[in-house]
């Protein structure tokens, strides 16, 4: 299931990035993509800017509802692990015994 979420996530992800990146920019970037002067048509300028002004509303919101789920879902598998650094501090403050030879001692 983590990893479903995962993978609808990150293609969320991509999509909105493309969406954003393919909006209308102060310099005009999808002025020639309206393909004739009507401005009843699909791809002009006004229908083009509200087409992708909604999609980038749907992509964020699904953003939104798969970043909470994951953090739901992550919420309680999360295994404290322990860092290399507190592992070889622990190892150094830990003194070391040495091996101390048993003597047998002569009963009388």
């Amino acid at each position: 299931m983590g990893t479903v979420l995962l993978v609808i996530h990150l293609l969320v992800c991509i999509f909105l990035v493309a969406c954003i990146l393919m909006q209308r920019s102060t310099g005009g970037a999808l002025d020639g993509l309206g393909g004739g002067s009507g401005a009843s048509s699909f791809l002009s300028a006004r229908g083009t800017g509200n087409l992708l002004t909604r999609t980038t509303a749907i992509l964020a919101t699904l953003l939104f509802v798969t970043s909470i789920s994951l953090a739901l879902y992550y919420r309680g598998q999360a295994k404290p692990r322990e860092s290399i650094v507190d592992k070889a501090a622990v190892e150094q403050t830990v003194p070391s015994i040495p091996d101390v030879p048993v003597v047998p001692t002569a009963e009388k």
